[in-house]
């Protein structure tokens, strides 16, 4: 009986060991897993090309105001590509609180262009593409809205359209 019940104790006493061993090891995996996915995070850069106040759009391009109701920009959603970048007059408001730039994406969500940041009260006229999709592609113009100073994201929108090649 005695053989037994040390037979049973010394079980015992191996799957608490093998239990603890494996709660350490599944803890170190998840540290060293969420340490491998965050990212450094890289302010993007303020726009070079940026200028204060509103532009004169031409109405071919269809400018309009959208309202994503912590912030506003206006933004054509025509866009036609000349010489690798396209005129997409990108405005934030005055009235906003937040830094704003754009990002075109293809439908695979891969980058094909973007703007720097523009301040409220300025505009950049032009988007460049980095990638040159052909005419009739869809993409998204992804708008970014980010605190002043502290980059936190204030949200983002996304507008469907199609790219036309200019000549």
């Amino acid at each position: 009986m005695e053989q037994k019940q040390i037979r049973k104790n010394r079980c015992l006493r191996m799957t608490a060991v093998f239990c603890i061993l494996s709660l350490i090891v599944m803890i170190f995996v998840l540290v060293i897993k969420k340490d491998s996915q965050q990212s450094q995070f890289i302010s993007p850069p303020f726009d070079s090309h940026a200028v204060s106040g509103i532009p004169d759009v031409p109405d071919d391009l269809k400018w309009g105001e959208v309202d994503v109701q912590i912030f506003k920009a206006s933004i054509c959603s025509v866009v036609t590509l000349k010489g690798g970048q396209a005129d997409i007059w990108l405005t934030n408001p005055e009235s906003n609180k937040v830094w704003l730039k754009v990002r075109a994406l293809d439908d695979n969500g891969d980058i094909l262009g973007e703007t720097g940041l523009i301040k409220p009260g300025e505009y950049v006229q032009s988007l460049v593409f980095d990638i040159i999709p052909k005419t009739g592609t869809a993409i998204g113009l992804k708008l970014m809205a980010y605190q002043p100073e502290t980059y936190y994201s204030e949200g983002s929108v996304t507008l469907n359209t199609m790219v036309k090649v200019g000549k």
